[in-house]
């Protein structure tokens, strides 16, 4: 799973930890960070839409090995060279209309201060941005703002071209309106235009195929039905898996992968990631899950490794039934220094096991083989990438991570990246006081760093599932994802006011804790609605995690005022008044949702998110809007890659210079000219 953006420092941001752990997500960075620039690397470059494009630098670069060097070069090739395959899995139709877009955009001569050209700019970048043409959080696909003439005239002057049906995709606001539908009352897999399954698909089509596909699972060990292919159905109605693999779907893609990963193999760190590589070139070759699994076994158990990756078709929260992974790759460098700082909580683990307030027989007798890392990212593609996670927890096998372990990081570099593009004054405006303001200036880089740690070395790898029941995907449906970031962002609130992080030497007063309940609620109850437009639901699952578990805190504790909604000028502001009856409370939720959790209980789940999670209070809602107007920050931030560029004498590489590109449309546009592996059609 995947934390994805994030709360450090001295910026309001909200952890959602997208663990790859079973259903886990990414941690991620979400709300806006105060800038605290203070070198002259340039770190914002570019804002259009509700996106700023962000620079990071890869620290101590060059004390490294060639060795070294070489690996990371290999594997962020092997990233790239899948990047189509992400577009291809977002949208049937992406690669083929981004082609004809940037053949226009690239070639354009005219007049570009036109606001055709400007509204075009800009949803060309939106679309590079989210690896297609549906946002990348909320999903709901973008809405150009030039005409149809116009973009037909610069197609026609490129020598490019769209058919009327793809034009229609385009300008239709109905056709394939939403990438994942969440819609508790839809045909979800029907509603959503992912091209994980055939269009005319439908939700209890493929429940019916993957409930006889699973009657003689293993249950103590089950593979990751679905997890690398497409579902589709013949002209006879017969319904069958296209497997991602070399001679199968992406079977290009996947040739120029596994070139890439050979030269990786060749300079491993040591024999054990040797292995690791050897077994995921093996799986991309068969598609066989079994593979998969043996290589996340093999990687987990890599311990040692300076540089590291994620590479595959790891996490589900693209696919409405939870199935299907999306491709991704981040290549990893680890800080031997803040990793030896903060290994203190993996190495606890079974404290914070034996002491939830989740019920005993939920709870883990041993575990095991957790490993937490501070690294700093040399480069990313596909789903982590211009967006990107600050946490992640892998693999997302249950029975891999109670029987081997798992590995958790945070991406430092990325996290300081983000920290110094932020604005300011969100501070100050929303919060209710100024010791508020003053917990936040003293705590925030150390609370928001404990609660994305915390969220994926602990609340992740936490509780166990009842004997003979499924996993969450299988058991609780499109609420999986949902509950799952719940658990662990409840494990992470829940110690962050035990003493015992002061014990460990990792925080060294509880008011940091104290910091983290105060942005969680503001972020859950109000701040996170900045991303949402007038009249909208919350679909998107770390949303709906974060109001789910702030709505119902303030709910329960109404009776004893531990959370007051203050007025005050006409401005909403939440103050905790009890600390510890929240935390309490927290504790009770994070039972109740261990034990859907455990037990299986779709209905619970579907109530628990269905009530507190997705509608949003309107009032609420229109004073975030109007209150986040007077600042000139974008509610989201993704990335321009590091270039990794070989230094060859007499046919060898002799170094590997990094070099910081600063316009993200000609990184884009080079990315399309280097790396296209597939065809227009999958």
């Amino acid at each position: 799973m995947k934390i994805m953006r994030l709360n450090l420092a001295m910026f309001f941001v909200v952890s959602f930890i997208l663990v790859s752990c079973g259903e886990n997500k990414p941690t991620e960075k979400v709300e806006i960070e105060t800038a605290e620039n203070a070198d002259d690397f340039q770190y914002m470059t570019e804002q259009f839409a509700d996106i700023k494009i962000i620079r990071y630098q890869i620290p101590s670069w060059d004390e490294l090995p060639l060795q070294e060097k070489k690996l990371a070069y290999y594997l962020s090739q092997a990233g790239l060279a899948g990047r189509d395959m992400i577009y291809d899995q977002n949208y049937r139709n992406n690669l083929a209309i981004r082609r004809a877009l940037e053949s226009a955009y690239k070639n354009f001569d005219g007049d570009k201060s036109s606001d055709d050209w400007i509204a075009f700019d800009t949803y060309m970048k939106e679309i590079w941005f989210a690896n297609g043409i549906h946002h990348h959080y909320s999903h709901v696909k973008f809405q150009p703002e030039f005409s149809r003439e116009f973009l037909t005239g610069i197609l026609t002057k490129s020598g490019a071209s769209l058919s009327d049906d793809l034009m229609a995709v385009i300008f239709d606001p109905a056709v394939d309106a939403k990438k994942v539908s969440k819609d508790a009352g839809k045909d979800i897999v029907l509603a959503s235009s992912v091209n994980f399954y055939d269009p005319d698909l439908t939700q209890t089509e493929v429940d019916a195929y993957y409930k006889k596909k699973m009657a003689d699972r293993d249950t103590e060990r089950p593979i990751s039905y679905g997890l690398n292919s497409k579902l589709v159905k013949g002209a006879d109605g017969k319904i069958t898996e296209q497997i991602y693999k070399v001679g199968g779907m992406y079977g290009e893609a996947l040739t120029e992968v596994i070139k890439w990963l050979e030269l990786a193999k060749g300079v491993a760190d040591n024999a054990q990631q040797a292995k690791a590589i050897g077994l995921l070139i093996d799986y991309y070759k068969t598609g066989d899950l079994h593979t998969w699994d043996k290589f996340n076994i093999a990687w987990v158990e890599d311990t040692t490794s300076v540089v590291d990756f994620i590479h595959g078709f790891v996490e589900v929260y693209n696919d409405p039934l939870g199935y299907r992974g999306s491709y991704e790759s981040i290549v990893q460098i680890r800080d031997l220094d803040a990793s030896e700082k903060m290994k203190v909580l993996s190495e606890n683990a079974q404290y914070f096991e034996d002491n939830s307030p989740i019920m005993d027989e939920h709870k883990k007798e041993k575990v095991v083989g957790i490993s937490y890392n501070f690294i700093n990212v040399a480069g990313e593609a596909g789903d982590a990438s211009p967006s990107t996670p600050i946490g992640v927890n892998l693999p997302n096998a249950n029975w891999i991570r109670a029987e081997h372990g798992s590995k958790s990081i945070s991406l430092g570099n990325i996290v300081s990246a983000y920290s110094k593009a932020g604005t300011t004054g969100f501070l100050e405006e929303f919060s209710n006081d100024t010791s508020e303001i003053a917990l936040s200036k003293k705590y925030g880089k150390v609370s928001d760093k404990l609660h994305t740690a915390l969220h994926e070395v602990i609340g992740h790898a936490s509780g166990k599932i009842n004997p003979g029941v499924g996993t969450p995907k299988q058991t609780l449906i499109n609420y999986a994802s949902t509950i799952e970031e719940a658990r662990a962002d409840l494990v992470a609130l829940y110690y962050l006011l035990d003493t015992k992080l002061i014990e460990m030497g990792v925080m060294d007063d509880l008011d940091a804790g104290r910091h983290a309940y105060d942005d969680y609620i503001k972020n859950g109850l109000m701040l996170q609605l900045r991303r949402l437009k007038p009249g909208d639901v919350i679909e998107e699952d770390h949303m709906r995690n974060r109001q789910l578990v702030a709505a119902w805190v303030f709910e329960k504790g109404q009776e004893e005022n531990v959370i007051s909604k203050v007025k005050r000028d006409g401005n909403t502001y939440f103050e905790i008044n009890d600390y510890g009856k929240l935390r309490a409370l927290f504790g009770d939720l994070l039972r109740d949702i261990q034990r859907i959790t455990s037990e299986g209980d779709f209905e619970a789940a579907k109530n628990l998110v269905e009530t507190y999670g997705v509608q949003v209070d309107p009032e609420i809602h229109a004073e975030m809007l109007a209150r986040s107007e007077k600042f000139d920050s974008a509610p989201y931030g993704g990335f321009i890659n590091p270039m990794l560029v070989p230094v060859v004498e007499n046919g060898e590489i002799t170094d590997i210079k990094v070099e910081y590109p600063e316009d993200f449309a000609k990184q884009m546009l080079r990315y399309a000219a280097d790396y296209t592996t597939l065809p227009n059609k999958n």
